[in-house]
């Protein structure tokens, strides 16, 4: 019974893959699973209530309110109360209403509210799948954490041939035990994660900064976090918010600010992931008050800001790891093995501007990973969540 006393949301939507539910919720009960399933008002057209009440052996949740007394379904009680939410099948009007927030039934509202890992296994036509708005709302949804278990090729119910079926209960009952299995890989260890840029003050309204969103460094916290570990997120000036119990977010705005917070903070970890893009320079003197404008040209002299990869390499012990990054326009290569070397890192995550969707400002990455013994692994463009994945696993690779 390898998923016994795990609490899962079991989501239906309205459409015919809607009967391999029942026998997905037989396996998650036969693997020792606590489930509650919660379907749209669609669903029930395809499958009955009674059916899945029975095999849940829980009330089946459809409205926000039962109509004969008026008690309310708490879709944020069931989103605290999760381990994992399945929502098998996912339809293409249900895929649409979970990235843009559309909270017209139970069910999304429930998926809005959970806290829990949330995997999603999409069934429909072949051409509905491959729809750009489709492929796109699952990008939305894979850039927010979710995971997606891709549709098996097959007959389908139009008559057609092609991707868009429903993976199958079995492999889906699988994929949820190897999931959850390896959502600890991590415990009991302590990673400090840096992210987004730094704002250095030139006067009270005027700053040096970069075009930095956050989106890689938020990604790294939150997938060292659903593999168990406690994070210290140490965040520049971003528009981002998380969500992870495990993850404790110090916001800063100057590079100073982050380096003091950062030495602080990295002697307490088993390691730290350096992803902000920290300015290397500031002015010398701030302005107490606003700069006039009064003359065409203003010169701004600069002094380096003090170093926190560098610091982190000089202050690490044998028991600790240190992940940097480099963004780089030309010889990308050579300057991220001298990063790689000067500031002591166990390995390093190149981005190069050259690659289309890559860099500040996307919701995509292509890295290339080269360890300190100079093995280098090349990775196609995937959205932040996924590389956040790939870095991950390579810290995993290393401690353990």
């Amino acid at each position: 019974m390898q998923l016994k006393d795990k609490n899962i949301i079991l989501g239906i939507t309205g459409g015919i893959a809607a009967y391999k539910s029942a026998v997905l919720c037989r396996l998650l009960k036969k693997e020792g699973a606590n489930v509650k399933v919660v379907m749209t008002p669609n669903a029930t057209q395809f499958i009955t209530p009674v059916t899945m009440a029975t095999l849940s052996q829980n009330t089946v949740l459809i409205d926000f309110f039962k109509h004969d007394n008026g008690d309310w379904n708490s879709h944020v009680e069931l989103g605290l109360w999760a381990d994992l939410m399945i929502i098998a099948p996912a339809t293409a009007s249900s895929i649409g209403k979970m990235a843009n927030g559309i909270a017209d039934n139970l069910l999304i509202t429930t998926y809005l509210s959970c806290k829990a890992p949330i995997l999603l296994a999409p069934a429909m036509d072949l051409d509905m799948y491959k729809h750009p708005s489709t492929q796109k709302n699952l990008e939305i949804l894979e850039s927010y954490g979710n995971i997606l278990i891709e549709p098996a090729e097959g007959f389908l119910a139009s008559g057609l041939e092609g991707k868009g079926r429903m993976e199958e209960p079995e492999i889906i009952t699988q994929k949820l035990i190897h999931f959850l299995s390896s959502k600890k890989k991590l415990q009991n260890k302590k990673f400090l994660v840096t992210a987004g840029p730094t704002y250095e003050k030139i006067d009270p309204v005027r700053f040096i900064g970069n075009f930095s969103t956050g989106k890689m460094g938020f990604a790294i916290a939150e997938t060292l976090a659903e593999n168990g570990a406690k994070v210290t997120l140490i965040s520049g000036p971003v528009n981002l918010e998380v969500s992870h119990p495990n993850i404790e977010r110090i916001r800063v705005t100057s590079a100073e600010e982050m380096y003091k917070t950062t030495i602080q903070e990295f002697p307490k970890t088993d390691g730290a992931i350096m992803a902000a893009a920290v300015a290397d320079y500031k002015p010398l003197i701030e302005a107490d008050k606003k700069i006039k404008r009064t003359k065409s040209d203003l010169s701004l002299q600069l002094q380096a800001n003090p170093d926190i990869a560098a610091t982190v390499g000089r202050l690490k012990t044998k028991k600790q790891i240190t992940i940097g990054f480099a963004l780089e326009t030309n010889n990308e290569l050579e300057n991220a093995h001298k990063k790689l070397k000067k500031k002591n890192l166990d390995f390093i995550v190149l981005n190069s501007l050259k690659e289309k969707g890559a860099g500040f400002g996307h919701d995509t990455n292509k890295i290339i990973i080269i360890d300190k013994n100079n093995k280098i692994e090349n990775f196609e463009l995937k959205t932040k969540k996924k590389v956040s994945l790939d870095i991950v696993n390579k810290i995993i690779e290393n401690i353990i």
